[in-house]
């Protein structure tokens, strides 16, 4: 049914891959260094604005990245975001250190190519460490992208790009605005969605992954939000031993994302 089940090994698609090295978490300043930025094609993690400022440039970079899906976020004049020797405008980006991807385009270029799509979601988690070592787990257990809000979530910065050890400039990360839409897409393209929850009544590997897949994790603290969750085929959870609570989430990840590794090895 599913094309090609054993190429379940790291990504080898045509995907437009980030190969430069880590860089300093560029800030950029002022209304015309950010949008040159944007018209030179610059990733980036996020626009802050001063609360309080205005004019026809301020809501042309404002109307700017809405179009764009570029996150913003609104300061107050007293935050020390924005120093008094810089002329920044009440403006401040923070370039990202990779491109990102859009998931629209990589699923149906992964059926295309053959591939069994494997794609991690990672639904608000917000320290970089721990994303920076999903990562890792993610790209040598052969994920194909690595999915994540624009709102809520973890910055890919220089941080996350050391702690994956590189992999995050091999492996896709897709920025998306709805998650909602996000798990609706991998639904309706056939993709079986594994909500990592402990809300779930069997064990993650009572699941058949061998089949085109989408791994959910969720905030340490919250786990998976209610949106997300209730879009989920299905809810799994790995196996606790009596007394143990939970399991740090990027150790959660990478358990999850082998047990896909070790069905496909198995049954490839």
């Amino acid at each position: 049914m599913y094309p090609n089940r054993k190429n379940y090994g790291k990504p080898q698609g045509n995907f437009k891959r980030t190969e430069k090295p880590a860089e300093k978490h560029q800030a950029i300043y002022g209304i015309h260094a950010v949008t040159e930025a944007i018209n030179a094609g610059k990733e980036l993690n996020k626009i802050i604005f001063q609360r309080g400022e205005t004019g026809p440039l301020l809501q042309s970079l404002t109307k700017l990245a809405r179009e764009l899906d570029i996150p913003t976020q609104y300061a107050p004049k007293e935050s020390n975001l924005f120093p008094s020797n810089k002329n920044h405008q009440g403006v401040l980006a923070f370039v990202s250190p990779v491109t990102y991807h859009k998931l629209e385009n990589i699923i149906p270029q992964l059926f295309e190519e053959g591939k069994v799509p494997f794609v991690l979601v990672l639904d608000r988690i917000t320290d970089v460490r721990n994303f920076g070592a999903i990562a890792r787990s993610a790209y040598c257990a052969g994920v194909h992208t690595i999915v994540i809000p624009d709102q809520g979530s973890v910055q890919v910065n220089e941080d996350a790009i050391k702690t994956s050890a590189g992999a995050l400039h091999h492996l896709p990360v897709c920025r998306e605005k709805n998650m909602k839409t996000v798990m609706e897409l991998l639904n309706q393209s056939g993709i079986f969605t594994v909500g990592c929850s402990e809300k779930g009544k069997g064990m993650i590997h009572q699941l058949d992954l061998t089949v085109p897949v989408a791994i959910i994790m969720g905030n340490e603290e919250t786990g998976i939000s209610e949106d997300v969750l209730k879009r989920c085929t299905v809810l799994a959870r790995i196996p606790l031993d009596v007394g143990v609570q939970s399991l740090n989430v990027s150790v959660a990840a990478g358990i999850a994302a082998y047990e896909v590794v070790r069905q496909r090895i198995t049954n490839g």
